[in-house]
């Protein structure tokens, strides 16, 4: 057996990867800024004909951020860390090296495809899963090639257990291609009628149980996309980064099955108030709220990783992204739940508090985590000492603000909006119309916009980071074996 040392883990797949995530973040986070300021200033709308829409560009902000940026992250830190964990080298199979570079360019080939349909305005009109049913095919052979990759390398691993982090992407793994199957059933209506374009197709679910299947999906793609494999992103880059063991084994375990068993159920919560039937609108409120368990067990585990070595984050800005990401984590998983209360989901629903919930999810916890991981794993990869510490710190600080901005923004836009729109005179009459509370609104529109500029800012300095290590950074004579080093 070779020992851990003597391995020479291959980055080729990993390297290209990351280079895709910080592209694709910038391209899908440039669109979100510019969709932002739209909804303050409507003009905006009008810059590009009928390409540069709200409507056009929103599904493709979404998809590019949670599915470009998001899955690009994650995958390159699988392949980073995969085979450090698994103590295997992706250069020992020719045919897993081959699988990787196929996964990875068969995906740059459908994020393409993507970009293109959605600015044509080609979309099936359901959140989070907009493609028509080529583009649907295409994906399901991705994530395929992924299994592959993924279930290979595990069957010619050297290491005997399995850490906790390769728990997270085999639920990962499992989940997505369980929901993805079932929610994109679609009939294409030119090969069955003769009717439309050879491309269209509609749900082969109608009315109120598309709803409760697309809320299934869409919830639990936040679930196993935005949560499973950022947790098992951070349980091996906090310790590895911080020098710390993972605080409790147990404690991971248990949050493992916790959200496996109740994350799944918990979807009914976006269906609250409809034509659903009221047990199953029940069911999702009280999953929800049992939710924050689980949620805040693996949140606790990250933060007391660090117990009695809090001085690093004065020290290192890495440790710094991964203890708010946690700290954004446990947010988001106490606001979501709150949310989902029928009484707080009655204001809450349709206004801009949901948005806000979302980004403080995803900026915070996704984002800040696939941004520490790159950081953590471009020297390793470059051989490269990181470029500027300074420039890093100034990132955190400037996208921590713009974090803030965001999410306080649309908390006091939703709630204000909520209340408006429930307010009655003395004779039951609806106190404010519609256009009332947009006028309220848009300087938090403003402020919102703003604070995803500054966000986005900080992956523009993220981004030049990364280029600056790679093209001028000192060379290392050896392997980091913790903290990153920084000039």
């Amino acid at each position: 057996m070779q020992s851990h040392n003597a391995l020479e883990y291959d980055y080729t797949v990993a390297k290209m990867f990351a280079i895709a995530a910080i592209v694709l973040g910038m391209v899908g986070m440039s669109i979100g800024v510019l969709i932002a300021f739209q909804l303050a200033f409507p003009d905006l709308n009008y810059l590009l004909g009928e390409y540069g829409t709200f409507s056009r560009l929103r599904p493709l902000h979404t998809d590019s951020v949670a599915f470009g940026f998001t899955l690009s992250g994650i995958w390159a830190a699988w392949y980073y860390s995969g085979q450090r964990m698994l103590k295997v080298s992706m250069a020992e199979s020719p045919f897993l090296m081959f699988i990787g570079k196929l996964h990875f360019w068969l995906y740059i080939a459908g994020v393409a495809a993507v970009v293109v349909s959605l600015l044509m305005g080609i979309t099936t009109s359901k959140e989070y899963a907009e493609f028509e049913w080529p583009i649907d095919i295409a994906i399901v052979l991705v994530w395929v090639i992924f299994g592959i990759s993924l279930f290979g390398l595990i069957g010619i691993r050297r290491e005997k257990y399995l850490y906790i982090s390769m728990w997270y992407y085999i639920a990962f793994y499992v989940a997505v291609a369980m929901l993805y199957l079932f929610n994109n059933m679609e009939v294409p209506t030119y090969f069955v009628s003769g009717v439309g374009a050879w491309y269209h197709s509609v749900s082969m679910y109608a009315g109120t149980n598309d709803a409760m299947v697309q809320w299934w999906y869409g919830h639990n793609a936040v679930a196993f996309v935005f949560t499973t494999p950022i947790i098992a992103m951070i349980y091996y880059f906090l310790p590895k980064e911080s020098g710390q063991p993972v605080y409790s084994y147990k404690l991971s375990l248990l949050a493992f099955w916790g959200l496996m068993f109740v994350y799944l159920w918990a979807g009914g919560h976006h269906l609250l108030y409809s034509t659903v039937p009221d047990w199953i609108q029940t069911l999702g409120s009280t999953f929800s709220v049992i939710l924050i368990l689980p949620s805040w067990g693996s949140a606790i585990n990250m933060l007391l990783t660090m117990k009695g070595e809090w001085g690093q984050l004065q020290t290192n800005p890495l440790i710094k992204f991964m203890i708010l990401a946690s700290t954004f984590y446990m947010f988001s998983t106490l606001e979501g739940p709150i949310q989902a209360i029928k009484s707080v989901n009655a204001l809450a629903h349709f206004t801009d508090w949901i948005p806000g919930h979302v980004h403080d999810g995803t900026l915070g916890w996704v984002g800040f985590m696939i941004i520490a991981a790159i950081f953590h794993m471009t020297p390793r990869i470059a051989k490269r000492e990181l470029w500027s510490k300074k420039l890093m710190d100034a990132q955190f600080w400037i996208q921590t603000t713009g974090i803030v901005l965001y999410f306080s923004s649309m908390w006091i836009a939703g709630i204000t909006q909520g209340m408006m729109w429930r307010a009655t005179d003395e004779y039951g009459n609806l106190a404010y119309s519609f256009i009332d509370t947009v006028t309220v609104l848009h300087p938090y529109y403003t402020i919102r916009a703003v604070g995803g500029l500054l966000y986005l800012t900080g992956v523009f300095m993220w981004a030049f980071n990364i280029y600056k290590t790679y093209s001028a950074g000192r060379v290392l004579e050896r392997e980091p074996q913790n903290a990153t080093p920084m000039a």
